[in-house]
């Protein structure tokens, strides 16, 4: 049992009530949409303050584990969930806003996983429900009245929606992860483009090439139309960007 009397060494307080949840839900004991027990309650068992519970839920929410309601009642406290993506998301995210994680190297990382996950998704011939997913996207960003924004959240949703063919849950995860971790990188380059009418034609023309591989089962050229359509992007955005003029200070 966890202590937060002084010198109880480095061991964090709450520390004991994070490894109970994760081998609760290993053992099956707690499942998703269960609810935890309350603050009091897990203080009381611990032996850990009230502060202590409620910074172990926090991270439990940001890591994508928890859903936590604020109030009191039967409806109040942290139900079990389980969003991987966006606990993987704003770790990147942040990572990436300090600089540690260069755009490029998420970019490489991303051309990896897709190349992989085209090919693997275009071999199967069970993956009609993934397929058309990916199809109503692409459909959606036909549209000519779309704004540089909902196409971008549309873009994302369609790469995830690929990965996801292959039938990997931590492919899909990752790529969901990835995409999230470079969305204000990328919001701000789509900005400065000003060529952004032929861009987006161009766009298009990728993302269909990209599908209509996928649906035939070519792996090797879906893969390679995904090469050749991320690094374009990336290239075009990077431009755009290095040609914005440095803030003044």
């Amino acid at each position: 049992m966890a202590s937060d009397e002084p010198g109880a060494g480095r061991r964090r307080s709450y520390d004991a009530l994070l490894q109970d949840i994760e081998a609760d839900l290993r053992s099956g004991k707690i499942k998703l949409g269960d609810r935890l027990p309350g603050e009091r309650t897990l203080a009381e068992n611990y032996g850990i303050s009230r502060a202590s519970v409620r910074e172990a839920i926090l991270i439990l929410s940001a890591m994508g584990v928890v859903r936590s309601s604020v109030g009191s009642g039967p409806t109040s406290g942290a139900i079990v969930i389980s969003d991987p993506s966006a606990g993987l998301s704003s770790a990147l995210r942040l990572h990436v806003a300090s600089s540690r994680l260069p755009v490029a190297d998420i970019v490489q990382t991303r051309i990896l996983l897709e190349t992989w996950a085209a090919q693997t998704g275009a071999a199967r011939t069970d993956a009609a429900e993934e397929l058309e997913q990916a199809a109503r996207l692409l459909h959606a960003m036909d549209d000519p009245e779309l704004d540089r924004e909902t196409f971008h959240e549309l873009d994302a949703l369609f790469h995830v929606a690929l990965s996801s063919l292959a039938g990997n849950a931590v492919i899909a995860t990752m790529m969901e992860s990835l995409s999230g971790s470079i969305v204000g990188y990328v919001k701000d380059a789509v900005d400065a483009l000003d060529t952004w009418p032929d861009v987006l034609s161009v766009l298009r023309k990728q993302h269909h090439g990209i599908f209509d591989a996928v649906q035939t089962h070519d792996g090797e050229l879906a893969a390679r139309l995904l090469r050749e359509h991320i690094e374009w992007f990336y290239r075009r955005t990077h431009e755009a960007s290095a040609a914005q003029p440095a803030p003044l200070t």
